[in-house]
């Protein structure tokens, strides 16, 4: 695809359930479409507010909306004036959007309302739904180990039942057997789908699927069957937890040692009775300078802190935002995040928390603004 040659915004969704790797795509994908000379906007989307994506994608210089409050389904009016917010600012060639990682049945409540009632203004591709392969390959009972109850499970099969793409993220993480197994048998269940296996970390796969999703737009196809109730009782099943907290120190410390040491922790708190975390990120960001943001993720209870941004000095102190999604009570976060940020802490790193904005809580009951359906 060449600059100047699109007449309408290319309005592209990548799905995928929590952990996924979504957010690291979608900095890869907006660079790779800016190297082919097209402007970018990005959308992102959480519950609430306080959003480490958002802050993330930032800092790679995006241009950045963020809908919270409910996901796109449920705020598709708000999804459309977060369009005409960037188109605005910088007239985007392309959109490139994030739903919420606990949604599904996105093509009959995003892309066919979004075709139908403003084809005027785009074209929608595709849906893209990442999975991480580990994860992947213990929901679908190809591999033991800890994972989801079976409604939350429902949701996670909803999401690769009505993908066009089925991307396998993270290939880098698991051996080729494994990764020739999982994409047999996702090939298999999930017939209508393309399966293809790349990762966001070191490239591996990218560039093709990219300009697959660039060159393509979405056809009807028949609407998946879906049961809402079954659906929300799932949803219904994860805690979520946004905190924003002012890290200030009298002297300059060491920000990456301090958040791998809080996952950890966290993790040692949320797993203690037996919960799985879906999704734990957290962003320190130091100022406005280039290499001021320090990052870590961890996805499933089982899996290893990932330092995936560092600061390349000590730092005086920032903003620190906490992420945490997980198969367990809100109020088990919440506990584990006061915890966390104790004076026991603040005294072995030498800094003082100033929590800004918590909260904790259940999603509720999807409700589409509007869902169309098709039957062939």
């Amino acid at each position: 695809m060449i600059a100047g040659t699109l007449s309408k915004a290319h309005y592209i969704m990548i799905g995928g359930f929590l952990g996924a790797g979504k957010t690291t795509a979608l900095a890869k994908f907006g660079q790779f479409a800016r190297d082919q000379g097209l402007r970018v906007g990005l959308i992102s989307n959480d519950q609430s507010t306080g959003l480490v994506d958002t802050t993330m994608l930032r800092s790679k210089g995006f241009d950045v909306e963020e809908i919270a409050g409910g996901c796109f389904c449920c705020r598709f009016n708000s999804l459309v004036d977060a369009a005409n917010r960037l188109t605005e600012k910088t007239r985007p060639d392309v959109f490139l959007a994030e739903p919420v990682g606990s949604c599904t049945d996105l093509v009959a409540t995003v892309s066919y309302p979004l075709r139908r009632i403003y084809g005027d203004q785009f074209t929608v591709a595709p849906l893209s739904v990442l999975v991480d392969p580990s994860r992947c390959a213990r929901v679908l009972g190809l591999t033991e180990g800890r994972s989801f109850s079976s409604k939350v499970a429902y949701v996670y099969r909803k999401q690769l039942e009505e993908a066009d793409l089925i991307v396998i993220n993270k290939c880098d993480t698991i051996d080729d057997a494994m990764r020739e197994k999982l994409a047999a048998h996702l090939g298999a269940e999930f017939p209508r789908a393309t399966v293809i296996e790349c990762s966001a970390r070191d490239g591996n796969g990218l560039d093709d699927w990219f300009a697959r999703v660039l060159d393509a737009e979405s056809t009807d196809s028949t609407t998946m069957d879906i049961d809402y109730e079954h659906y929300a009782a799932g949803e219904a099943l994860l805690g979520w937890l946004n905190c924003t907290v002012h890290v200030s120190c009298e002297a300059d410390f060491d920000a990456n040692a301090m958040l791998g040491d809080l996952a950890e922790q966290l993790r040692s708190h949320i797993v203690a009775d037996g919960h799985e975390i879906a999704h734990l990120k957290m962003t320190l960001d130091a100022g406005d300078t280039e290499g001021s943001l320090a990052a870590v993720s961890l996805v499933g209870s089982d899996d290893t802190v990932d330092q995936r941004e560092t600061l390349l000095d000590r730092v005086g102190g920032g903003e620190l935002i906490i992420n945490i999604r997980a198969e367990a009570d809100p109020e088990v976060l919440n506990t584990a995040t006061t915890a966390v940020l104790s004076r026991e802490t603040e005294a072995k790193h030498g800094v003082s928390f100033t929590v800004e904005h918590l909260e904790h809580f259940r999603p509720g009951k999807p409700m589409p603004t509007h869902r169309v359906e098709v039957s062939q």
